[in-house]
């Protein structure tokens, strides 16, 4: 089986996204994650730019590392200056990594009127600067700035500059689609003759500002490129990077072309989590294998159609990527869908139609008055099971009340008065907050705890509200999705309402509901 070398330059080129910081913790962490899948390369800063890399190459030398190799980055020796007088590149000898990349101009254009310089001081450039790395037993790939671009507009230039990195010691000419502009027709034929010109194997790194760099590694890896450079989740400069996330399944499930170790494939989904985390970024739910949309089939015929025959509508079993199918509840599912999902609450229940019918017909009706359950399974699972098997609530709401004041020389506060009944007894709590809902969400919290010590462990990670009829402005109706968490587990629940704090209490009501059956009332009174 031919096997494909996976570069992750996250630590590098995704730090360049807009939106995206890592910490030298952050950066340790990462590096971590990525050598866990099995990633060969990780580009992982320039150490000559700031201090935080050069702490970071510093402190990354006491990471036992299993599959991965730390790769540092920086560019080529200035004009008119010879590498050992160049301050980057004393930088990446003395970063500690076995692996360097540095990065050259190889567009006419860029060499005229950016650099300002000569092709031959160019040539030069690129030449001594491979030369004096791979003198001090560095491996040497070098990233060929614009290549692409530059061979479109002068092929034999681009070429040549290619070839003095291979002269200088380079073992590896790395072809950057550094505008994103390149269509896969295009890569496929540039990447075939420069495979077939160099001496030494050739690397491609495409951007996505035309949507195309999946698409384009992958033609790349068909016409004979030996590696492929990207981000695992594809941010990075202006549109981003190749998602890796995405590459490796397209090129190891389908097309049989090693990039990770095969048992390792399975940890895609998993690693792409925890990497948004790290990252401090949503993941998004449409990312190919990965995303939590990409398994997921709402409509009634298509779900119906995966029940019986996967592959009716899978392009590939989501086992494969760690990945899992998903039915979310609508208006539009069918009935196959609704079994499907309740059997995952009563996996041993005789499910019959007219209880499926029951469910079903709830759940339109909640979803006419506003109400989305994709994406809140919890509340999903509070109705079925209060329609099919009935619990005793865990606690009932007597009343709230709400306060609020403004000031102009101060922040606007809010304080709440809630009152509970658990079992025999009443307990009343007021707390304040940052406003209405915030003070609501600490008095019920409050009043909950004295009887459900458990609950100190869940705190809310995301608040949304939509309104659903803004014709009605301040009257319109309002949708408050709540994603809370314990630790160990996190759940999203839904409230509808005209009145927000209405609408938030209901979300908020289901989410302490929720993670009581959970753990059955855990420590509680």
């Amino acid at each position: 089986m031919r096997r494909v070398s996976i570069f992750d330059s996250t630590l590098r080129d995704g730090a360049q996204g807009s939106g995206v910081t890592f910490s030298v913790e952050d950066k340790l962490k990462i590096v971590k994650i990525l050598d866990q899948l099995g990633v060969e390369c990780i580009e992982a800063g320039n150490p000559g730019s700031n201090p935080k890399d050069l702490e970071f190459f510093q402190r990354a030398r006491q990471i036992p590392l299993r599959y991965a190799r730390l790769v540092a980055f920086g560019s080529t020796c200035r004009k008119g200056r010879r590498p050992e007088d160049d301050e980057n590149l004393r930088s990446l000898v003395q970063a500690g990594t076995d692996f360097c990349t540095v990065f050259g101009k190889c567009w006419r254009f860029h060499v005229d009127c950016v650099l300002e310089t000569t092709e031959e001081e160019n040539l030069r450039m690129i030449r001594e600067s491979c030369r004096y790395l791979k003198a001090h037993g560095k491996e040497v790939i070098f990233d060929a700035e614009h290549y692409f671009d530059g061979y479109k507009d002068d092929a034999d230039f681009a070429l040549r500059m290619a070839e003095a990195a291979v002269a200088g010691g380079a073992g590896m000419i790395c072809l950057c689609d550094t505008n994103g502009g390149v269509f896969p027709e295009e890569a496929a034929e540039i990447v075939a003759e420069t495979v077939s010109r160099l001496s030494v194997p050739v690397a491609v790194h495409f951007h996505d500002d035309c949507g195309m760099a999946v698409a384009n590694s992958v033609v790349s890896v068909l016409k004979g490129a030996s590696q492929v450079q990207g981000t695992f989740l594809g941010f990075g400069e202006r549109c981003g990077n190749a998602n890796l996330s995405a590459v490796i399944p397209n090129l190891q499930i389908k097309l049989g072309i090693d990039c990770i170790p095969q048992e390792k494939l399975a940890a895609l989904t998993h690693t792409a989590r925890e990497l948004a985390a790290v990252s401090n970024l949503d993941l998004s739910a449409n990312l190919p294998y990965v995303g939590e949309n990409a398994f997921s089939h709402k409509a009634g015929m298509h779900a119906d159609g995966v029940l019986k025959a996967p592959r009716s509508f899978e392009q590939v079993d989501p086992f494969l990527v760690g990945n899992s199918r998903r039915f979310p509840a609508s208006e539009i599912s069918g009935r196959a869908v609704i079994l499907a999902k309740i059997k995952t609450i009563f996996p041993d229940a005789k499910i019959e139609s007219r209880e499926v019918q029951e469910v079903l017909e709830r759940i339109k009706e909640l979803e006419r008055l506003g109400y989305q359950f994709e994406g809140a399974d919890a509340s999903f699972e509070l109705l079925v099971r209060k329609l099919l098997a009935p619990f005793s609530p865990f606690f009932e709401l007597l009343y709230y009340h709400i306060y609020t004041d403004f000031a102009a020389e101060k922040d606007c506060g809010a304080s709440a008065t809630v009152k509970v009944r658990v079992g025999g007894e009443i307990q009343l709590m007021a707390a304040e907050g940052n406003g209405p809902v915030n003070a609501l969400d600490q008095a019920l919290r409050k009043a909950l705890e004295v009887f459900y010590p458990v609950l100190s462990h869940v705190k809310l990670t995301d608040y949304k509200v939509r309104v659903l009829d803004g014709k009605n402005a301040t009257g319109s109706s309002v949708r408050v999705l709540i994603t809370s968490t314990d630790g160990v587990r996190s759940f999203t629940t839904v409230g509808v309402s005209n009145d927000v704090v209405a609408a938030s209490w209901k979300a908020l009501e289901d989410s302490m509901e929720y993670l009581l059956l959970k753990t059955n009332g855990a420590c509680g009174k």
